[in-house]
C-alpha cells in the first residue's frame, strides 16, 4: 500500500507536534536564570486582539539575572505590564519609560519543586497527545484491515511501525523532562 509510508510519517510529524509544544512550554518555566524565552507564553491585549509579547516589545537579557523588555508602542507599556503580572511567572516589572525590567530572583527550594510539578503535567498532556495520535493511527489501520483494504500481515507490520514511532515520541519527551528537572533542580 502506497500510501501507509506516508501514513507513518504523518503520524511522525503529529507525534513531533506534541514535543514541540512541551519544548515551548518547558523553556517558559523559570530556572533562576534568565532567559528571552521565559516570556514567550506571555499574550498581551494589544490593538484589540492578543497577541505574543514579542510581536509588541524586543526582550533581551543584559545580565544574567535580569530581562529587558523594550515596549514598541508607548501606549502598550501598561497592558505589557499587566499580562506579565497575570503570567504566573513570579516576576515583578519595574518599568523606565518603554523599558520594562524584570529580575530574575533565586528560587527557593520549594519553588524548585513546584516548577518541577508542572514541567512533569507539562510532560504528561505531551505524552497523553502522543497517545492520542496513536489510537488515531491504530484505529485507521483496524478499518482498513475490516474493510479488506490491507491484510493481516500489514495490519502487523503497521502496527508495529505505529509503536515504534510512539515509543519514540514518548522517549524524547522523557529526556526533555528530565534535562529541564535537573536544570531546575540544580542550584
Amino acid at each position: 500500500m502506497a500510501n501507509a509510508t506516508h501514513d507513518i510519517n504523518e503520524i511522525k510529524r503529529r507525534m513531533q507536534g506534541a514535543s514541540s509544544v512541551l519544548k515551548t512550554e518547558l523553556s517558559g518555566l523559570r530556572t533562576g536564570r534568565a532567559s528571552a524565552h521565559l516570556l514567550d507564553p506571555v499574550m498581551v491585549e494589544a490593538y484589540g486582539a492578543q497577541m505574543p509579547l514579542n510581536q509588541v516589545a524586543t526582550v533581551s537579557v543584559p545580565e544574567p539575572r535580569m530581562i529587558s523588555v523594550n515596549v514598541w508602542d508607548r501606549s502598550l507599556v501598561h497592558p505589557v505590564e499587566k499580562a506579565i503580572i497575570n503570567s504566573n511567572l513570579g516576576l515583578s516589572p519595574a518599568t523606565e519609560g518603554q523599558t520594562i525590567r524584570l529580575r530574575i530572583p533565586e528560587l527557593n527550594e520549594e519553588r524548585r519543586k513546584e516548577l518541577v510539578k508542572v514541567a512533569h503535567k507539562y510532560a504528561e498532556t505531551a505524552r497523553v497527545a502522543v497517545r492520542h495520535v496513536r489510537r488515531d493511527a491504530m484505529d485507521v489501520i483496524k478499518k482498513l484491515e475490516k474493510d479488506h483494504k490491507i491484510s493481516k500481515d500489514d495490519h502487523d507490520r503497521y502496527s508495529g511501525d505505529i509503536q515504534k514511532a510512539t515509543d519514540a515520541g514518548i522517549s524524547e519527551i522523557d529526556h526533555m523532562l528530565a534535562a529541564k528537572e535537573k536544570e531546575i533542580l540544580t542550584v
